[in-house]
């Protein structure tokens, strides 16, 4: 996986924008419902517990997201001083929210690419988008940095003391992450990451579909399609 600008033809943007707000929709309803579960009713009044694009997708993330291959969506707004559970927890479950329902989105993607490649559906490239986004936005924003997901899962590990310090220097870890994606670095760090995961997937897949169809032996010969 490389973040760079890439030739895109039109049906390629098309397919591109469809598997996103696919892939990214669930992703930010997902930390909404659960910091609603949580006690928290912002998201909710914000209207973003609602299927409609609109609500979710930033005009230029997702051109960053098609075109670079990165990208964001608006933030879900999250109070946590609402939380009537423990706020701790909370934290934890609302950060890790997006990046579980991007995998289980990716896990299932995976799944139906395998009998959709056997039988040659029409299909298959937004299959494969939607595999490729679920995946790669899943272990993305696991990175335990700011704004990412991954650091806020962070912060509801680290002592309460240390809380105003993450807030105090995260600005620059915004810096710090643009700047690692475009030297490479996040590339190098997540794409073998991403890799593994999509051939484990693809793997399962194969296997429950050569159940599923009395052992016809399906092979898939793509597993490094998007290395």
């Amino acid at each position: 996986m490389k973040f760079q600008i890439s030739n895109i033809n039109f049906s390629s943007i098309i397919i591109n924008i469809l598997a996103l707000m696919i892939v990214i929709i669930p992703h930010e309803i997902s930390h909404g419902y659960v910091a609603y579960w949580c006690g928290d009713n912002t998201a909710k009044y914000d209207g973003r517990l609602s299927l409609n694009p609109l609500k979710h997708i930033d005009p230029i993330g997702l051109i960053c997201m098609v075109v670079l291959r990165f990208g964001w969506a608006k933030p879900v707004p999250i109070n946590t001083s609402n939380f009537t559970k423990n706020k701790r927890l909370s934290t934890f479950l609302v950060s890790i929210a997006g990046v579980c329902m991007n995998l289980l989105m990716g896990l299932i993607a995976g799944i139906f690419l395998v009998y959709v490649y056997y039988k040659n559906l029409f299909i298959r490239p937004l299959l494969e988008a939607i595999f490729w986004y679920s995946i790669m936005l899943g272990v993305f924003n696991f990175l335990p940095l700011p704004p990412l997901d991954g650091s806020k899962v962070l912060l509801s590990f680290l002592p309460y003391k240390y809380h105003h310090y993450f807030y105090k220097y995260e600005k620059y870890f915004y810096l710090i992450l643009v700047v690692l994606l475009f030297n490479g670095t996040v590339s190098k760090v997540i794409g073998p990451i991403i890799d593994f995961i999509m051939e484990e997937i693809l793997k399962l897949g194969v296997i429950i579909w050569n159940i599923i169809l009395f052992y016809k032996d399906i092979k898939v010969q793509w597993i490094y399609y998007w290395t």
